[in-house]
């Protein structure tokens, strides 16, 4: 089941999308699943009920409601593209932690929540997740090619929580040099697990999207069910 609700903060309230097991499925964890460029959109949604099917609780939350709420775009036109980019230059990192973190209090209190609360994110979602391995009480978070993570390496000693990252060899969105800056600053932490992915571009794992690789996405996706089934 899936529904649209709402989370208040010190600031205002954001809308988040819900989707929740069927109880006979239901594992008692759940996952913060943090958006890409695009906002709440059917992408983010597939992949709410998708963890929904596989027993969590899964809610994504609305991280572009202080610049403008209930955004939704896609990968498929250059308008489109614009206006993502638009938002992402306005967005304010540190106050879309602040907002998972506040999405991952009240998730724990949502009823069928009785374990682990873990996070996801794609593309600027890669890096938020990150951040939230070093700044929030997460019990686990995954990163699908987290854009501008290298800018925030030094937050590594803080990751508190495991932290597995997924990582496309070819990312036009993230230079090579980014990419092997990242590796070589988190391959010997004990709490991340890294795994890069040969031939794939940004977004090999987007749900329809123009660069979604199968087999790669797929591979992705075990390892993450793997690593949350582990909250």
């Amino acid at each position: 089941m899936s529904q649209r609700i709402s989370i208040d903060t010190a600031d205002g309230s954001f809308a988040a999308y819900l989707a929740t097991p069927d109880p006979a499925n239901a594992r008692g964890s759940a996952i913060v699943v943090i958006q890409e460029i695009f906002g709440i959109n059917a992408d983010m949604r597939e992949t709410c009920d998708n963890f929904a099917r596989d027993g969590f609780v899964a809610i994504c939350p609305d991280l572009y409601w202080r610049l403008e709420p209930n955004v939704e775009l896609t990968d498929k036109t250059k308008e489109e593209w614009d206006k993502a980019f638009a938002l992402l230059n306005a967005f304010n990192v540190d106050k879309g932690v602040e907002d998972i973190a506040t999405t991952i209090a009240h998730t724990r209190k949502l009823p069928g929540v009785t374990g682990g609360v873990g996070t996801v994110g794609f593309c600027l979602g890669g890096l938020l997740a990150y951040l939230t391995a070093t700044r929030t009480d997460t019990d686990s978070a995954v990163s699908y090619y987290g854009v501008n993570l290298d800018k925030f390496l030094g937050e590594a000693g803080k990751i508190k929580s495991p932290l597995l990252m997924h990582i496309a060899e070819e990312d036009e969105f993230v230079p090579a040099e980014a990419r092997a800056k990242i590796i070589e600053a988190l391959k010997d932490n004990k709490h991340v697990e890294i795994h890069t992915y040969p031939g794939c571009q940004h977004a090999f794992a987007r749900n329809n999207g123009i660069h979604y690789v199968d087999a790669a996405a797929k591979a992705a996706n075990a390892r993450t069910l793997k690593a949350f089934e582990a909250m």
